[in-house]
Order: structure tokens, then C-alpha cells, then sequence
């Protein structure tokens, strides 16, 4: 096609133009073939002839293999060429057009130019794009928020990688069968699509479940362990990243199988285990008896707690205890607490003594032997049990001197002077530790007629009426005072709506069951122990312990008085009452030393109403004149 073929060799003809012929080279196997000649030659083509002939270098041998070489890469350099440039041509003709039967996440976009297809793309996939997607596991599932995770679809990129100048083959080879389904292309923000798959990896994260036995209703029962499994937040991602937009239904991930701490061969043992234990009774010896401990007990006291991969059976020591004193006599002797009495007007310590019980922890380990064992027979001996409060707890806590006192007089009152004394009783003895915050509610209640406490007056919406436990806000101003000059930390204190003269303007207490207490915090280093009495006319009140702080206590001048007067009332069962106390307003102010610097300082400022009298206008009418009959 345009180029010389190659023929047989024709017979050599002597050359007719005056030239030296090259130097003959050995005879070759067959002569190369030369290029045809014209049947006539004219004289200008054979001096054409010659003059081609005259570069040729003499070389060793026949030259004329090593022409044709040269010949043949030349022609197949230019038919090379000649393909390069039409393949090249064809590809730059289809340029600007995504082949035919292209679609893009299920979008048809074949044959259309590079615009219309960037619309048809935002158009067709608009909803789809911003659709959470879901990423799954055999065992879980989890959805996410494209534009969360950090993904966006790019139609402009995506038909630009179907449209521009490309060499690829199988470009054209896709414009000539068909385009077919071609990938999106998705800008991923990376930190956001790393955050987001972290989020799933958590979703998608299944737990496993240990194995576990227990009893109910005195019969075993296991729970089966189970796999979990766990994937990686890298996973995720490479979905997300790779398969958005690509793949139909949720984007499956792979996961990684966790064992369970408690796998089902430790579950099957401790369920054998369990059934051993309530097989049968088990006979406790202990001080000289032999109590029984039946199935429903041992199932009700034993467990099975997860230890280095195993179920480990034990037994509730305390339940154990208490099922052998249940079916024991006399067993135990019960260890006594020591507290302080008064003796002579100072503070003792009694009691303390030690009980006997039986060890918890080797009461477990002998039944538990008992009960997984043949002989089912657990041996328990009786130990030394100390009180919660002991004789040397006591003394070291430095109750030596009285700290503070405070006394006020009481009434002619009897039954409020008797609940004075029940409350003076049942404060005494009284140990408030260090740090320890003091209730008289909870010292003193419950204030019931079965506690001894009667009917008394007491203040209710400024008017005197009969009430249980009345007088004891007596009680509560002599502690306030109290702990008032010992410098503790006052927590809760409400004075009187009024003022009754006997207690000190502004610092005084009143207390009220379920609403009013009388509340302070020992905030020294030593034990504080109250004590009171009814002696003398007065109720006093003690606190015994180590002397701590120096107190400063002053009072103001009462202000803004309001006279009491006397309300009239016309009510036909009115009683008069003369007017009490005036109503004032009072401040008084504490200054609290350590050694000689000062810790604290405080101010409390009061208004009392005045307790107005009341003044009965009622006149009953005059007898009216009976009618004629």
C-alpha cells in the first residue's frame, strides 16, 4: 500500500553510468532483492541510479539485510503514526459527550453533552445525595448523615472525568458499546468522615454477654454467653468513602468477633456447680449444735462471681449467719456499745463489753466446701465480736471539762416541767463527734405520750393552745446557748414569733416536729457530750468535752418597737388577755478565737411581733318582754 514490495532477484544487468561499484562482498546464501528497473531506462534515471549508488560506504559483506531493516521500520513508524493520529482524532471528536448508556448512581446521562449532564445529574440525585445511609454489620446497623460524615457529590468532576480528553482506550471503546455504570466522584472532608466513623464503629459495636447462674426459686437457671463483635472506625470509613452513591441497601462492613470474659464451657461448669450445691442439706456444727441449712437457704445465699474467666461459687457469709442463729438457741451473746453516763455530775464511760459471733467470711468458705463436697457437713467456730463503739474510742476522744452551760427558769407548769425532764434524760449522755452534725429533733424524738412527753402550751399563730411536748423550745434555747458559747457551727436555729422574757432577746430557739429543728456541727477536734437537768427552778444544760474556742458574744439595743395593745373582740366567747411583749427588732453578733486569732464571726438580726392582748366588747341583750297571750 504505497510502498515497494519485496520480488525475486532479477538477472544482474551491467550498469550502464560510469561509477566504481562497491568492492563485491563474499556471495551471500541469495542475493537481495533489488529494486525493480524500467523495461527502458532513460539515461537521466540510470545517472539518478548512479548518483544514489555513490554514498554507499564500502562495509564487509552484502549491506542489503541491513536496508531492508531500515526500510521496514520507517514504513512501520509511519503506519504507527498514521494509527496515532487517527486514534488520537477520534478521541478528540468525542470530547464534550459522556458515552452512550452511561449512567451515574443509577442517573441516565448517555449521549448528552457536558452541561446537560451536570444538570441532569444535580437534579437526578438531589434527594438521593442527602438521604442518610446506612452501614450494617451481620449484628448491627447504624445510619448517617452524608453531609456529617463530610461527603459530597461533585456532578461537575464526575462528568468531567466522562467528557474530557482522555487516550484511554476504554473510553472509546466505551463510546463505541456503551458507556455502562461509572463511578461518582465524592469530595470527602476527611476529619469530618473520620469523626463520623468513629460514631458508627461505636453504634455498630455489639457487647458481648458473659455467661451467667444463679437460683431462682431455689432452682438454677444459667444465662448463655454470647459473641459481640466490634469493627473499625478505618472500615467505616473505606465504605463510606468508596461506596457511597455506588452500592444499593446498607454498606456492609466487617466485623471483628469478642469473646465473651465468661464463655458458655465456664457457664456449664458453675450451672453443674449449682445444682450440686442444692442438691441436697447441709449441716452446720457449731458450739455444741448442729443446725440444718436447707436447699431454699443455700440457694438463696449462694453466688457465682465472674473471676479470671471462670464462674467462682460463694456464699453470703452475713445470710449464712443469720440462717444458723435462725435454728440455733442461745448461739450468740451480743456485743454491748460503750457510752458515757454521768455519775456525781461527770461524765464515765460504761459498757463495751465483747460478744461472740460467728465469722462470715469462714462460716462462706466452710459451707461452700460442705456444699460442693460429699460429706456436705461444715465445721464453724465461735469468735470474739467487738462492740462498734469501744471503752478506748471513748476516752480518746478528750471529754474531760464542761466547755459551755447555759440555765434558764422554768414555769409552775407541771406537765411542762415533766416534758422538760424527759427531755433532760434523753439528752444526757449525748455524743457528738468530731465533724458530726447534732439534731435535738432526733435526740428527743419521737415526741409521743408512749416517750413520756404531755400536753402543754405551746405558740401556734401568736396564740398559747395545749400541744405535745410543750415547753421543750425551753430545751431547745439552753442547747443553742450551749453550743453558742462552745463556738460550734449553728446549722439550723429559728427564735420565737415572740419574745418570752425569760430567754435572751435574739437568742433563743424554738423547735416544731417535721418543721423546726435545732441543728449544729462539732467542728473542733474533740468529743462533745451533753448533759441537763431540772434543778433549782431551772432547766440546765451542758457541754463536756475539751475546751477549744474563746467566744465574744454581744447585743444590740432593740429597735423599731411596736407596742403591744389590746385587740377588742366581740366574739360571745372572747377571754381577755392582757398584752404581752412589745415587738422589737434585735441584733446579735459572735466572735469566734482560736488561741487569739479570729476564726469566725457572724451576725443574726431578729423581728419579733408584739403579742397584742385582746379586749372583749361582747354585752348580751336585755331580756325582751314576753308577748301578751
Amino acid at each position: 500500500m504505497g510502498h515497494p514490495t519485496e520480488r525475486e532477484p532479477a538477472p544482474a544487468q551491467p550498469t550502464p553510468a560510469p561509477v566504481t561499484p562497491a568492492p563485491a562482498s563474499p556471495a551471500p546464501a541469495s542475493p537481495a532483492p533489488a529494486s525493480p528497473a524500467p523495461a527502458s531506462p532513460a539515461p537521466a534515471t540510470q545517472a539518478a541510479v548512479a548518483t544514489l549508488s555513490l554514498p554507499v560506504v564500502p562495509v564487509p559483506g552484502d549491506d542489503a539485510p541491513r536496508r531492508r531493516r531500515l526500510r521496514t521500520v520507517a514504513v512501520a513508524a509511519a503506519g504507527l503514526a498514521l494509527v496515532a493520529g487517527t486514534y488520537a482524532g477520534a478521541q478528540w471528536l468525542l470530547t464534550g459527550r459522556v458515552p452512550a448508556g452511561t449512567s451515574v448512581a443509577g442517573v441516565d446521562v448517555g449521549g448528552l453533552g457536558h452541561d446537560d449532564a451536570v444538570a441532569r445529574l444535580d437534579a437526578g440525585l438531589a434527594g438521593v445525595t442527602g438521604d442518610p445511609v446506612e452501614v450494617a454489620t451481620a449484628a448491627a446497623s447504624a445510619w448517617a448523615d452524608p453531609a456529617d460524615a463530610g461527603l459530597g457529590f461533585d456532578a461537575e468532576a464526575t462528568v468531567d472525568a466522562l467528557t474530557g480528553f482522555s487516550l484511554d482506550p476504554l473510553r472509546l471503546w466505551a463510546h463505541l458499546t456503551g458507556g455502562g455504570e461509572a463511578a461518582p466522584v465524592v469530595r470527602v472532608d476527611d476529619e469530618r468522615l473520620a469523626s463520623a466513623a468513629q460514631d458508627l464503629a461505636g453504634l455498630l459495636a455489639v457487647e458481648p454477654v458473659d455467661g451467667t447462674v444463679g437460683f431462682t426459686d431455689g432452682e438454677p437457671v444459667a444465662t448463655a454467653a454470647q459473641d459481640g463483635s466490634r469493627v473499625q472506625p478505618e472500615d467505616v470509613a473505606l465504605a463510606l468513602r468508596s461506596r457511597w452513591l455506588v452500592e444499593d441497601g446498607p454498606l456492609d462492613v466487617p466485623a471483628e468477633t469478642v469473646a465473651p470474659a465468661i464463655p458458655q464451657e465456664a457457664t456449664d461448669a458453675a450451672y453443674a456447680q449449682a445444682r450440686l450445691i442444692v442438691s441436697a442439706p447441709v449441716t452446720v456444727e457449731v458450739g455444741g449444735q448442729v443446725p440444718e441449712l436447707p436447699a431454699d437457704v443455700l440457694a438463696s445465699a449462694a453466688t457465682f462471681t465472674p473471676r479470671g474467666g471462670e464462674l467462682v461459687a460463694g456464699f453470703d457469709g452475713d445470710a449464712l449467719r443469720d440462717a444458723v442463729v435462725e435454728r440455733t438457741t442461745d448461739l450468740l451473746t451480743h456485743a454491748e456499745d460503750a457510752r458515757f453516763v454521768f455519775a456525781d455530775g461527770r461524765p464515765q464511760v460504761a459498757g463495751g463489753a465483747p460478744g461472740t459471733t460467728l465469722d462470715a467470711a469462714a462460716l462462706a468458705e466452710a459451707v461452700r466446701t460442705a456444699a460442693l463436697g460429699d460429706a456436705r457437713v461444715a465445721q464453724a467456730g465461735l469468735v470474739d465480736q467487738e462492740p462498734e463503739q469501744t471503752r478506748a474510742s471513748l476516752e480518746a476522744l478528750g471529754v474531760r471539762e464542761v466547755v459551755s452551760s447555759f440555765s434558764t427558769a422554768i414555769t409552775n407548769d407541771v406537765v411542762r416541767t415533766n416534758n422538760l425532764r424527759r427531755g433532760a434524760e434523753l439528752l444526757t449522755g449525748t455524743l457528738v463527734r468530731p465533724g458530726e452534725t447534732f439534731s435535738l429533733l432526733d435526740a428527743l424524738g419521737p415526741i409521743t405520750p408512749a416517750r413520756g412527753f404531755g400536753n402543754a402550751p405551746v405558740i401556734v399563730g401568736g396564740q398559747l393552745q395545749p400541744g405535745l411536748g410543750g415547753g421543750l423550745s425551753q430545751m431547745a434555747t439552753n442547747v443553742y446557748n450551749a453550743a453558742h458559747f462552745a463556738g460550734f457551727e449553728i446549722v439550723e436555729r429559728q427564735p420565737h414569733s415572740m419574745w418570752i422574757p425569760r430567754y435572751p432577746a435574739g437568742r433563743e430557739a424554738t423547735i416544731a416536729t417535721g418543721s423546726i429543728d435545732l441543728r449544729f456541727r462539732n467542728n473542733t477536734p474533740h468529743g462533745a457530750v451533753l448533759r441537763s437537768w431540772v434543778g433549782g427552778g431551772q432547766l440546765h444544760v451542758e457541754v463536756w468535752g475539751t475546751e477549744h474556742f474563746r467566744v465574744e458574744s454581744t447585743a444590740g439595743p432593740k429597735r423599731n418597737v411596736q407596742p403591744a395593745r389590746a385587740t377588742p373582740s366581740a366574739d360571745p366567747g372572747c377571754t381577755p388577755r392582757a398584752p404581752g411583749q412589745d415587738g422589737f427588732t434585735i441584733t446579735n453578733h459572735r466572735r469566734v478565737f482560736l488561741g487569739s486569732t479570729l476564726v469566725s464571726e457572724n451576725s443574726h438580726t431578729w423581728t419579733y411581733r408584739p403579742d397584742h392582748g385582746v379586749s372583749c366588747t361582747y354585752r348580751p341583750a336585755e331580756d325582751a318582754e314576753p308577748e301578751a297571750s
